[in-house]
């Protein structure tokens, strides 16, 4: 098994908290956000790369 220590492993858990927090303030169905949720807590760095390329963004606009 894999263990995320030190900076590596900071970094990883500060990505992923901002995956979660733009999934969860995405326009998704409830369903595919806790889908992507699911799939980015128990695949921390592929899940982040995952939905990092083909997941829900967050709502907010920089218009």
């Amino acid at each position: 098994m894999l263990e995320y220590s030190g900076i590596g492993g900071l970094i990883i858990l500060a990505l992923d908290i901002w995956a979660i927090v733009s999934i969860i303030g995405s326009r998704a169905s409830t369903g595919a956000k806790v889908g992507w949720t699911l799939l980015v807590l128990l695949l921390p760095i592929v899940g982040f790369v995952i939905w990092f390329f083909a997941g829900p963004r967050s709502s907010t606009s920089t218009v």
